[in-house]
């Protein structure tokens, strides 16, 4: 079978002619076939160029037709412009072509405004297969590198969504976006789209659909606690009043990191009412804990351990909840199908160690943050925007940082980590779960610290007061039931003001000098 090329200037009248004739001779011919190519005018000396150089072609002129050899295993064989093909066909096939010059010139004319109009018809189809515009702010933080390949993976979309990622930073930080712009690129996703960085505040989260806040990073020097706190306000200010103006109306906004997570989740809440339903915090990350330890004990695998409860704040002071928990696949004298499991609390016979070393071992970690890094953290975030898009596994427990409405006694007004379940691309929390009542002083514990951040954070109380402890008063059953992380920690963040004036356009260059250029 002889399979030609034929590729022109878009209104090229030698280019029409040799068409017509390729089209006669593909009609009347079994074994003939043709591929046409059309460039516009301007760009048609440099695509000629690589073409050539491409093939170690010798060629300056429109047409340039070429006869394919694939299927004997090698590159095209030059046939050279429109009077190579003209010979050709006279001399193999007994066809010439007596097409006048003017019908040439009207056909060429054709020619260009079919290519132009096809053109338009390929980016408008473009446009409506929008890609999923995805931010990550503070994406020079360690998670950003671990967390990218996930998102481009597919697994958390789909595989059938393409994503265009934006990395947002400071422009002291741009050096090392760039460097992670090239190695994005060069995972050659099919679901990318493109990858980019921004570093001008005022065109932060634009036409966002999702956007990823990671941990803010800073050398400057802590003095204390309220100054840390304090210091939130102003940069979430920031971000809530660009995703007010700059986001897309469906925007989800997703929280991770070791520091303050529930405290910033809930300012950007205050600071982007419109979109607050489409905030929350990222609560896996401490389940990954809790799930590890308990394997580590049980001789397990940690996936083998469902329906982990965590509670209160996702940084600090937080209860994990193991009346759920069952653990799945575990050899022991019961033995049943997949789905059968044991409750992970008839299986630690040990309380010493569940009331005491876990305790004492998840507060370390929480307080710490030594193993909430980079790759727990990207695997936490993107394992929470899955369930947001795709629904969580069916019949499981999963911990999420919500805005609390009342539910199970928690005060209003403050995020929460609660147990939830995702589906149709929202979530349900689980109040019709049985026997998970909180006893009044371990709520009083956990939610004192959160009501006195938000506080310390808008400036209406100067002194954090923490709550002090009463776990001497705990019963025995309740200490077993609920193993606890007491911490409260902070990251060096220089002190902020949290003056409450209207934010506008004028005012993005001083936040931007402030907290993104300090």
């Amino acid at each position: 079978m002889a399979k030609f090329v034929i590729a022109g200037r878009a209104d090229c009248p030698y280019y029409a002619k040799a068409e017509l004739l390729a089209d006669y001779l593909q009609k009347n011919l079994p074994d003939f076939r043709i591929h046409k190519i059309t460039q516009r005018p301007e760009v048609w000396e440099e695509w000629l160029k690589d073409v050539c150089e491409n093939n170690k072609w010798s060629h300056n002129n429109s047409p340039i037709i070429w006869r394919e050899l694939l299927d004997r295993g090698g590159k095209g064989l030059l046939l050279g412009g429109y009077n190579e093909f003209l010979e050709h066909a006279q001399l193999y096939y007994g066809v010439t072509s007596s097409l006048t010059t003017e019908l040439m010139m009207v056909i060429a004319q054709e020619n260009l405004k079919a290519h132009i109009e096809k053109e338009k018809e390929k980016e408008a189809l473009k446009d409506l297969i929008n890609p999923l515009q995805v931010w990550i702010a503070s994406a020079s933080a360690p998670a950003c590198y671990h967390l990218i390949p996930i998102l481009t993976s597919g697994e958390v979309f789909g595989m059938h969504t393409e994503i265009s990622i934006t990395l947002f930073d400071n422009k002291r930080a741009e050096e090392r976006l760039e460097a992670l712009v090239t190695e994005t690129r060069e995972l050659a996703s099919p679901v990318l789209r493109s990858v980019s960085i921004c570093t001008k505040v005022e065109e932060a989260f634009r036409q966002a659909h999702v956007v990823i806040v990671l941990d803010d990073s800073t050398d400057q020097e802590v003095h204390s606690l309220e100054d840390c706190l304090r210091s939130r306000a102003p940069l979430c200010r920031l971000y809530g009043y660009l995703l007010e103006n700059n986001a897309h109306d469906s925007v989800r906004v997703i929280v991770g990191g070791k520091t303050f997570v529930n405290l910033k989740t809930v300012l950007l809440m205050r600071y982007a009412p419109s979109i607050a339903h489409n905030i929350i915090a990222v609560a896996l990350g401490v389940e990954g804990e809790a799930k590890a330890l308990l394997a580590r004990k049980l001789k397990t695998t940690p996936a083998y351990i469902k329906d982990v409860i965590i509670w209160g704040n996702i940084s600090g002071n937080n209860y994990v909840d193991l009346r759920k928990t069952r653990v799945y696949k575990y050899e022991s004298a019961i033995w049943g199908p997949p789905q059968y499991s044991h409750p992970v609390l008839n299986l630690i016979f040990d309380s010493e160690w569940l009331k005491k070393e876990s305790v004492a071992i998840l507060r370390n970690l929480t307080a710490t943050g030594k193993q909430f890094r980079g790759i727990l953290a990207a695997h936490s975030i993107s394992t929470t925007m899955k369930y947001w898009y795709h629904g969580s596994p069916p019949g499981e427990i999963v911990s999420l940082g919500v805005l609390s409405e009342g539910q199970f006694g928690i005060p209003e007004g403050i995020v929460f980590s609660m147990p939830v379940k995702f589906e149709n691309g929202t979530w349900v929390v689980l109040t019709d779960l049985k026997d998970i009542e909180i006893n009044e002083k371990i709520m009083t514990r956990m939610t004192s610290d959160l009501i006195q951040e938000k506080l310390v954070a808008l400036g209406e109380v100067i002194d954090f007061q923490p709550y002090k402890s009463e776990r001497k008063n705990l019963m025995p059953d309740e200490e077993k039931d609920l193993v606890m992380s007491d911490t409260a920690e902070f990251s060096d963040t220089a002190p902020q003001t949290t003056s409450e004036k209207p934010l506008n356009q004028e005012s993005i260059n001083d936040f931007e000098g402030k907290i993104l250029e300090s």
